[in-house]
């Protein structure tokens, strides 16, 4: 007579669970849910950046030099910044559901809403003084 394991969810590897930190397994649903939001801030992250390369590659007749580049780096810093902070993110929430804890503030839609604002404004007062 042979013993079997009792039946139950695979054990996960060992940076796995130092990651998710323990904890139950959540519904799939969030989990897929959690991961298709991190999915979204990583296509405006990739948009960011399509946005700076074009500054830079399609505005030389349009905006100085010095203008496309601050705009151009702009977008490309919160290109970057939004991408890294998306993975904790997405670490941060996982490890909320699996321990039954509320869900963290974003820190990304203050750091976005404040690139975005800046961004504008330096378009705003490129346009304002070139009209002057």
């Amino acid at each position: 007579m042979t013993s079997s394991a009792p039946a139950g969810p695979p054990a996960r590897g060992r940076f796995s669970t130092t990651v998710l930190d323990g904890g139950r397994e959540p519904d799939p649903r969030f989990t897929l849910a959690n991961e298709r939001t991190f999915l979204a801030w990583i296509r405006t992250s990739l948009a960011l950046i399509a946005g700076g390369i074009a500054v830079e590659a399609f505005t030389g007749s349009v905006f100085d030099p010095v203008t496309r580049t601050v705009l151009g780096s702009v977008l490309l810093g919160l290109a970057a910044l939004l991408a890294v902070t998306a993975g904790f993110r997405w670490i941060q929430v996982e490890r909320a559901m699996r321990h039954g804890r509320p869900l963290p503030l974003p820190l990304l839609v203050p750091l976005l809403a404040t690139g975005g604002a800046v961004a504008a404004v330096v378009l705003l007062v490129f346009l304002l003084l070139r009209q002057a």
